[in-house]
């Protein structure tokens, strides 16, 4: 009996041992929350019931300059479904008529939505995908259809809405227009526009506090835990969309003829270099065009005959010739080194002035013209480009700018025959934005501007920002070298290499290009371009087009493949916006006409009974009186009244015909 007790009492004890001991280590684990973890697990109840939501801003608008919308943020949805919210008779009376519905707005058939949520309500799926980026109105249709109408927590349906960005113009100035695109890790992708001036068009995120509620659902709580959030600025481009559209359309029809690879124009205003159009199209693998990538901007090529202008103008600065100076082109075949310089046409122009060189494009005449005057010297020639900005980056807000290259004597890449080919455009790059910014100088009396494409920033209708002409250069040349070069462009549309666009109706000016490129792979690939401006006497737009490898069979010089673009767009916008001379009309009348005026308007407001002499007044006058008298009137001839029917002094007749002799 002794023994069992004190058994008893053994297992008491180990009891209360055991027990001790795990009051012990719960008072410890206590202690140590409360003191040393407890920051911690109040941090980890609170995030696990309360969350800090991220609130978007709203992209601001992006607008050509008539107001016409280039991009906006519109809201989509995207539709899934929780397959376990509806009952088994709501699912199974109405997945029939639901999936109809849905094959009828989203265009799969009836069978394909019906076997998903059929297997979505077997395995029990609870975010099964129906549709993306829908727009409103099919939005209201899907949500309205047979159980989707019960709501989230009886039919199921969860919507989530998108901020989508739209582009009204489509693909056209896709490349221009841009984008601007974050990845989770918070890096941008930028492009064009969008890209360039994304700071003010994203606007400011805004941040709200929410709980977890039932369901899992959250809830936003408080009203000082709400940061809102600022919408973006509108940013209002300098591109005009008819102007847009005009240089679209002509390059794409030239680049299907020629079946080119790709190509670009940039139209920009004279004065202001406000970019007014600016269209990139590259061609796919079955023939089709869309905006690729930015070749106006970034792509930097060999420039070929269009580089003349930039030799030209340095010469006559130099006053190393004139433009009345006589060149040898021999028979057409110049030799420099173990290279041979070659015009176009076979045999050459013999010996022409330095004018008419430029008109041809002759490229032995420049060859011969720039290695003769700086053979000696070439970082003279060299040196003068620079001077006039070439070979500066023109600072483009739009990413992705090309960089010019130049050759530099003493440089590892300077030969003999370097400088020779740098006169007619081998050997250097430039983009065709950069070629066009020069051109556009010459067109502006020297004043070389730098390209811009927004006008102003607005936050609604008050400006926040605005953007005005910025000067590169102020005088690039002197204004008589200006003029020569003017002359000498004008002239090469009249009767130079770009006859063929000369049109009697609007002038133009400007400077054909054809150069061979990537030789070393294939023989026959070329770029086609054509800089230049219009009207020539007072110009307001400059424009470049560049085409690249255009099938050489169907055509590949300048002044067929990208001359007639050119005058397609300055016809087009001359229509649109026709150039016309304000006439001054005197500020006083002649006597004549006055008192001619006086006599009739005395005839007029007087109270006349008898019939007036009317002879020695015009014919208009006096049919416009005798009508105010209630009669009809007859004549013939033209000019002033010699005769009339009824004689001065004879009362007048209401409804009575006289007729009246003119002459």
């Amino acid at each position: 009996m002794a023994t069992t007790e004190k058994n008893i009492l053994n297992r008491l004890y180990f009891v209360a041992g055991c027990m001790f001991i795990f009051a012990l280590a719960v008072t410890i684990k206590l202690i140590d929350i409360q003191l040393f973890k407890g920051a911690k697990y109040r941090e980890l109840a609170v995030t696990s019931t309360e969350k800090m939501v991220t609130i978007p801003a709203t992209r601001g608008n992006l607008y050509a300059g008539d107001g016409s919308l280039l991009a906006t943020s519109v809201i989509k949805y995207d539709i899934r479904w929780d397959s376990q919210p509806p009952s088994d008779e709501q699912f199974d009376e109405h997945i029939v008529a639901l999936s109809q519905g849905l094959a009828n707005i989203l265009g799969k058939t009836p069978a394909y939505y019906e076997d998903r949520m059929r297997k979505a309500r077997a395995t029990k799926n609870r975010y099964l995908f129906i549709a993306r980026k829908l727009g409103y109105s099919d939005y209201i249709k899907v949500r309205s259809l047979p159980l989707f109408e019960q709501g989230p927590y009886k039919g199921g349906i969860i919507v989530e809405e998108v901020m989508e960005r739209e582009h009204p113009l489509n693909k056209m100035a896709e490349r221009t227009v841009g984008y601007e695109r974050r990845d989770d890790s918070g890096y941008y992708t930028r492009v064009g526009l969008e890209g360039a001036y994304g700071h003010y068009l994203r606007g400011k995120e805004g941040r709200r506090l929410k709980q977890k509620i039932a369901k899992g659902e959250w809830k936003p709580i408080g009203v000082g835990n709400v940061v809102e959030p600022r919408d973006g600025f509108d940013v209002i481009s300098t591109i005009d969309i008819n102007i847009q559209d005009i240089a679209h359309n002509a390059l794409l029809q030239s680049l299907e003829k020629f079946k080119a690879d790709h190509g670009c124009v940039v139209v920009m205003e004279t004065k202001t270099g406000e970019i007014k159009a600016i269209s990139n199209l590259g061609r796919t693998k079955d023939g089709k065009y869309y905006e690729r990538l930015n070749y106006a901007v970034g792509e930097s090529h060999e420039p070929g005959s269009t580089f003349k202008l930039m030799s030209m103008v340095a010469a006559l600065e130099d006053k190393v010739i004139d433009t009345s100076q006589v060149i040898d082109t021999e028979n057409g075949r110049v030799k420099f080194y173990d290279r041979t310089a070659v015009d176009s046409k076979w045999g050459g122009y013999g010996k022409i002035s330095a004018a008419r060189a430029f008109e041809l494009s002759s490229n032995t005449a420049f060859a011969k013209m720039i290695n003769e005057n700086y053979a000696d010297n070439p970082k003279r020639f060299v040196k003068r480009l620079f001077n006039m900005g070439l070979n500066d980056k023109l600072g483009l807000e739009i990413k992705g700018e090309g960089k010019p290259v130049f050759p530099y004597p003493g440089d590892k890449n300077w030969y003999g025959t370097t400088l020779p080919w740098m006169a007619f455009g081998y050997g250097v790059q430039l983009t065709p934005l950069q070629t066009l910014t020069f051109y556009n100088a010459i067109a502006n009396d020297g004043e070389m501007v730098k390209p811009r494409f927004i006008k102003e920033v607005r936050e609604w209708d008050v400006t926040v920002e605005t953007f005005e002409k910025e000067v590169i250069n102020p005088q690039i040349a002197s204004q008589k070298t200006i003029n020569a070069v003017k002359e000498m462009m004008k002239h090469t549309v009249e009767r130079g290499t770009a006859k063929n666009i000369y049109s009697p109706s609007f002038s133009m000016a400007g400077k054909t290009g054809t150069c061979q490129t990537e030789y070393w792979v294939e023989a026959n690939r070329y770029i086609a371009s054509f800089a230049g401006y219009f009207p020539a006497e007072n110009p307001k737009y400059s424009c470049i087009v560049v085409v690249h490898k255009p099938q050489k069979s169907l055509g590949y010089y300048g002044n067929i493949v990208a001359a007639p673009v050119f005058k397609q767009i300055a016809q087009k916008i001359y229509t649109d916006t026709p150039v016309v001379d304000e006439v001054v009309l005197p500020q006083t009348n002649p006597q004549s006409i006055e008192a001619d005026y006086q006599k009739y308007y005395t005839k007029v407001n007087s109270n006349v009974t008898t019939m007036p002499n009317l002879k020695g007044m015009t014919g208009m006058d006096a049919v416009a009186l005798l009508e105010n008298l209630g009669m009809r009137v007859r004549f013939r001839g033209s000019g002033t009244v010699q005769k009339q029917s009824i004689a001065p002094g004879q009362k007048i007749k209401k409804n009575a015909e006289i007729t009246l002799d003119l002459s």
